[in-house]
């Protein structure tokens, strides 16, 4: 039985898909049982948790071969960041107590960065987790494609999509959720001792100015991009509601100066098997737009 929380998102629920699809029982952990629904039909056991809840955890963690945790994204932390360290006190009680064979957490590229930002909440968890006997792998994946969703309207309708990620030219590591599924169900069935690091992105580094043109490919017609000037971020990222748009900008700073990296680099990462392409295409056939902060 293996445990999945997130199954409701992008990569839990290619995970669970894989799963199941290899035969395997899936043990779906949600908060709301209207959306266990559908995975109760696919015959999913459902376990109902909230990640920050130490009891509803250890239940549906118990009995499993292998847990995954994917912890909801919050893009506007208090200082301190007193939300994840909640959910990393939680999330290692629960897992004490329920003993599971193995451990897979969805981590970020960069948790292992010294300087403060929006990822440093899965550099407090992981550092919480990490001395469990537990075998865990914390699975870092790059800048996720499907951020680009914010961009199909703009890129649709004016031509013209805007970019945190800067300059224009520099190539960034980023990933595809399908890969990001796929690579955990195969870590999830694997048996290995004490903690590892697994660090996942594309094929090769894609620039902004490529996302514009793999755009302008699709759509048949012209797409450029723009800078979003770095002063306006913090009264932009205001309007948007945030109230602490500090770790935002720190988080961008650090992809676009390069101290949000792999520690191993690009040559010591594991490469996804998803373009760019596939995924741009994927998001204007289904014609989805989002409104929310992007995040990797």
């Amino acid at each position: 039985m293996y445990a999945i929380t997130g199954i409701t998102g992008k990569v839990g629920g290619e995970l669970a898909r894989t799963l199941l699809a290899a035969g395997e029982p899936v043990r779906a952990v949600v908060r709301d049982p209207q959306k266990g629904q559908e995975w109760a039909a696919l015959r999913c056991e459902i376990a109902l948790a909230n990640i920050e809840d130490t009891a509803s955890l250890t239940i549906a963690f118990r009995g499993t071969e292998g847990v995954f945790v994917l912890v909801p994204p919050n893009f506007d932390p208090a200082p301190e960041f007193p939300e994840a360290r909640a959910i990393a006190a939680a999330l290692r009680t629960a897992l004490e107590a329920a003993r599971p064979v193995r451990v897979v957490y969805l981590s970020t590229i960069g948790a292992q960065a010294s300087e403060s930002n929006l990822l440093t909440q899965h550099t407090i968890i992981e550092a919480t987790i990490r001395e469990l006997p537990t075998p865990i792998t914390f699975l870092r994946p790059a800048w996720f494609m499907e951020n680009f969703t914010w961009d199909v309207a703009s890129a649709r309708d004016s031509g013209v999509i805007a970019s945190f990620l800067q300059p224009l030219g520099k190539p960034f590591p980023m990933i595809a959720t399908a890969d990001v599924g796929r690579v955990a169900a195969e870590l999830i069935q694997e048996d290995w001792n004490g903690c590892r690091v697994v660090e996942l992105e594309a094929a090769h580094r894609i620039t902004p100015n490529e996302v514009a043109a793999t755009f302008a490919k699709i759509l048949g017609r012209p797409v450029r991009v723009a800078a979003v000037p770095r002063e306006t971020w913090g009264s932009l990222f205001k309007s948007q509601g945030m109230k602490n748009p500090l770790p935002r900008i720190q988080m961008l700073d650090g992809f676009n100066e390069g101290w949000i990296e792999f520690e191993r680099e690009e040559s010591g990462s594991m490469k996804g098997k998803v373009s760019l392409e596939m995924v741009l295409r994927g998001l204007i056939e289904a014609g989805v737009e989002r409104r929310t902060p992007r995040m990797v």
